[in-house]
């Protein structure tokens, strides 16, 4: 899963492999600004505080049939 970080005014870091080797890509608004090589060439483009790291959740399924409501044992 691919790890991807947000910052403000549309900045967005990723890891990926380019070339053979690892770099941060730093992206603005979806263009490329920068492959990056080390966290220190990525803070020359953007404030590291500003950035936050996405985490996608994993997507529920819907139940097929919803479940009966029913009384609780303390109500009868």
């Amino acid at each position: 899963m691919e790890r991807r970080w947000v910052g403000l005014d549309g900045y967005e870091v990723v890891g990926l492999v380019h070339g053979g080797r690892q770099v941060l890509r730093v992206r603005r608004h979806g263009w490329v600004v920068a492959d990056c090589t080390s966290v220190a060439e990525v803070a020359g483009h953007v404030d590291l505080a500003d950035l936050c790291e996405v985490i996608e959740l994993p997507v529920r399924r819907r139940a097929e049939e919803c479940a009966e409501a029913r009384t609780s044992s303390h109500h009868r």
